[in-house]
């Protein structure tokens, strides 16, 4: 199911701070400088002449997974073989969890990790040249399309891959390793997580830490995921903070928190003996929405951030300033495009959820190609 449409780039420098506009250069037309869905001026991302497309891709976390969700993808035979030789490396069986497996079984930690990141990958390489498919793949020195890339706590991993740093392997093999260093660190101690909704973000956090807690994802929209000891969230749940709504959520530990240090560990000496290389295009970090450009640091914050909180809302800040032409979001794709169209409405995004969305998603990517292209020749 190749494209054809997407090439590897160069790394890109990122714009300054303070936010400031960007002069529109020949091959940028002048409505990228326009204010951001968030009301910050928008970047233009720095292009090579032949760019005429700027496409960001976003990858969901845990809690998106759902029974039966690689079942259309494996009927081509083709990723059905890839997705076996993905199961050997990572010693998990991806076909059975992505077919026949019970929600229960697909919940688990060790499994709805490296299976997420399967099938990102899965739809991610649909849109690659057919010589970089499955490769890390080199920047080349032309191409249609500039590549930006962000994913949501394990989503980084596969953001990282489509990003050329991780090669799908051992992109995938990482998840799985990480998948089950988090759940034998959350059979130490009863941890949980809850949704804190609506309300005065500081208020919020001062409530969250009043109770011995942690703020482990900043989702934006208005929505802060705490994290810690089960009982202190059923207290923060009798007390919630003015205005706000707290909702259990159905995780086997508290993530991105210290009681993950174990699994931070086992993931360091993982990824310690992983080839990491330097990213195609923009890669968003998790920790503060900033551009990624070091294998070495990226390492890092990919290990760092089992314990550290998901700044989801830093990234969202981001693409608003990069402004994409498309944002593709992966799959499972529902939640994570939701996100990204409350908090920027006025960036168009696309889901993919099976094979079946793949021709409406090229097809608006062909078209917006077209204009851009158009719009640069000032036609």
């Amino acid at each position: 199911m190749p494209t054809g449409l997407l090439k590897p780039l160069a790394p890109q420098p990122w714009p300054p701070s303070p936010l400031v506009p960007t002069t529109p250069s020949p091959y940028d037309p002048a409505a990228r400088a326009a204010p951001s869905a968030d009301g910050r001026a928008r970047h233009v991302l720095p292009t090579k002449k032949g760019v005429e497309l700027v496409i960001a891709f976003i990858a969901p976390g845990q809690g998106s997974q759902t029974p039966g969700m690689l079942a259309a993808w494996l009927r081509d035979p083709a990723l059905a073989a890839r997705v076996r030789a993905w199961s050997e490396a990572a010693d998990v069986d991806l076909v059975h969890l992505g077919t026949r497996a019970s929600a229960a079984e697909v919940a688990r930690t060790e499994n709805t990790q490296p299976l997420l990141v399967a099938q990102g990958l899965l739809a991610h390489e649909q849109f690659e040249e057919p010589g970089e498919r499955g490769q890390p793949g080199q920047p080349g020195e032309h191409g249609e399309a500039s590549a930006v890339a962000a994913g949501h706590s394990v989503g980084e991993i596969t953001a990282a891959a489509c990003a050329g740093v991780l090669s799908p392997t051992d992109a995938v093999r990482l998840a799985a390793i990480r998948g089950r260093a988090m759940a034998d660190a959350c059979a130490v101690v009863p941890t949980s997580m809850a949704a804190v909704v609506g309300g005065d973000e500081s208020d919020t956090l001062a409530a969250i830490a009043e109770h011995g807690l942690t703020a482990a994802t900043f989702n934006g929209a208005g929505q802060i995921v705490a994290a810690g000891l089960a009982e202190d969230l059923r207290r923060l749940a009798a007390r919630p903070p003015a205005g706000s709504t707290v909702k259990p959520l159905k995780v086997a530990g508290a993530f991105h928190t210290r009681h993950m240090e174990p699994a931070r560990r086992r993931l360091a000496a993982a990824a310690a003996v992983t080839p990491f290389r330097p990213p195609r295009g923009l890669l968003l970090s998790n920790a503060d929405g900033e551009p990624l450009t070091r294998p070495e640091t990226i390492r890092r914050r990919l290990v760092d951030q089992v314990v550290q909180p998901v700044r989801w809302d830093l990234c969202l800040c981001a693409l608003g300033r990069i402004a994409p032409d498309v944002t593709v979001a992966l799959p499972p794709s529902r939640t994570l495009a939701n996100l990204v169209r409350r908090r920027l409405p006025g960036l168009f995004v696309m889901s993919v959820s099976t094979p079946g969305d793949l021709p409406r998603v090229r097809a608006r990517l062909t078209a917006a190609s077209r204009t851009r292209g158009a719009t640069h020749a000032g036609l």
